[in-house]
């Protein structure tokens, strides 16, 4: 187990750049088993859960180049498609959540699709049930072992268009619903579809690749099946909850950070929501400087003086992975905030770390915790905690950084999972940060 020993307390500065987004690449890569033509990807994160989905593409037989830092080649044109009934796919199919994501073009272009109950954050019930019901609706049958808990669709004779409507605005079952229709005969709507724009990317890639998507933005898709897809390139979007996460360091820290090239027109209300903390952004060029908070900032309340309330929703709302951060940026702002975290049960769960450290929170319910802004008067004091996941990893990171003192954070390869070398990068603009 991993271990970070941060001191904190350090104003920092300069320059940082965002890496590649996780969850579009998760979607992105998956899509390469769609096509025996080469499609090369750009901009890809160098993390955990992306290298393991790449590692099992290349054990179902996908052959992968290398072509710098960030961009892959990749071709499954030999996939070996009895891979996915082994006890070796069973095993590392179920370390990852973004494994899902190889269902739907498996079925598409080979019948069926198998894949163990995927792992990921242990944040609450993550339900599969659009995704499946999807495929159901595009004629594939349905199959799941509850003693090794494996699922299976399968459709010999291929899929066929339907109209549906999502119980759930799921980003990765639409993306795995789309996945899977871009190949079916005829024509298939997808109504209630998530929109964000990862799957804005995905549905992009697959019309460069010949598909037929349209409505790519809003929440209702209409795909019209064709017979193949050929090779493309893709770049994939700067990561916007880094982007988010460096927003909040640079205000917890009081630090004058700018961060570049950050895709302003895909952040959506994001920077918005940390203004309503009180936190200064200025957009220049493409890029976001965030000045020095040497006074701090205030929270902004509601017209009629009420407190501030900030949530999570499908988008173009508030993503959910960044209520983490939000939460710990509030600990230090003037006034009040509540969070209201309606997706996940469990994670705010974190909150008895950042508590221990000083911060004045109440904790609700497993979804609404209150918190009562120290305003600089009163700093974190440095204490040993270990992340329990890839957001509130980073949230707890963010804390030990404002904190006083030496802290230790366990079980780094939660973050890790989601932030590329963060302990360089943090480093060079200042941080005192050591792996151990």
């Amino acid at each position: 187990m991993g271990t970070f020993k941060i001191e904190g307390g350090i104003r920092l500065k300069g320059d940082i750049t965002p890496q590649g987004a996780k969850n579009e690449a998760l979607q992105i890569l998956c899509a390469v088993l769609l096509t025996p033509e080469k499609v090369t990807i750009n901009n890809i994160p160098d993390i955990i859960d992306v290298n393991k989905l790449i590692t099992l593409l290349g054990n179902l037989g996908v052959k992968i180049q290398k072509n710098s830092p960030g961009s892959i080649t990749f071709q499954a044109d030999e996939v070996t498609i009895s891979y996915i009934e082994t006890e070796a796919f069973k095993k590392e199919g179920g370390s990852l959540r973004g494994s899902i994501m190889i269902v739907g073009p498996l079925l598409a272009r080979f019948g069926k699709g198998y894949i163990p109950k995927p792992g990921g954050d242990k944040i609450g019930r993550r339900r599969l049930d659009t995704h499946f019901e999807g495929f159901i609706n595009l004629g594939a049958k349905f199959r799941y072992n509850k003693e090794d808990h494996f699922y299976g669709v399968e459709a010999p004779d291929g899929l066929t268009g339907n109209n549906m409507l999502l119980d759930e605005a799921s980003v990765t079952g639409t993306a795995n619903i789309v996945m899977s229709a871009v190949l079916a005969k005829g024509v298939t709507t997808i109504y209630n579809a998530a929109c964000e724009p990862y799957l804005q990317q995905l549905c992009k890639m697959l019309n460069s690749m010949g598909a037929n998507i349209t409505g790519v933005g809003s929440n209702l898709l209409t795909i019209n099946g064709v017979e193949k897809l050929g090779g493309c390139t893709h770049r994939i979007l700067p990561d916007m909850i880094e982007i988010g996460s460096w927003i909040g360091l640079a205000a917890m820290t009081r630090s004058e950070i700018t961060i570049k090239n950050v895709g302003w027109d895909n952040l959506g209300v994001i920077p918005n929501v940390f203004r309503k903390l009180g936190i200064t952004l200025e957009r220049q060029g493409d890029d976001i400087f965030i000045p020095a908070h040497e006074n701090g900032y205030e929270v902004k309340t509601d017209i009629d003086g009420s407190i501030l309330t900030i949530s999570d929703a499908p988008w173009p709302g508030f993503t959910p992975d960044l209520l983490s951060i939000i939460l710990v940026v509030a600990t230090q702002a003037k006034g009040d905030v509540l969070i209201h975290q309606k997706m996940f049960e469990s994670r705010l769960f974190f909150v008895d770390k950042l508590i221990d450290m000083g911060a004045k929170i109440i904790l609700c319910d497993p979804h609404r915790a209150v918190v009562i802004g120290h305003d600089f008067k009163s700093q974190l004091k440095a204490t040993t905690m270990s992340s329990p996941d890839i957001r509130a990893g980073i949230s707890l990171l963010i804390a030990a950084l404002s904190a006083k003192g030496s802290s230790i954070i366990q079980n780094i390869e939660q973050i890790d999972r989601g932030y590329e070398r963060i302990d360089e990068r943090l480093r060079a603009i200042g941080a005192n940060i050591v792996r151990i």
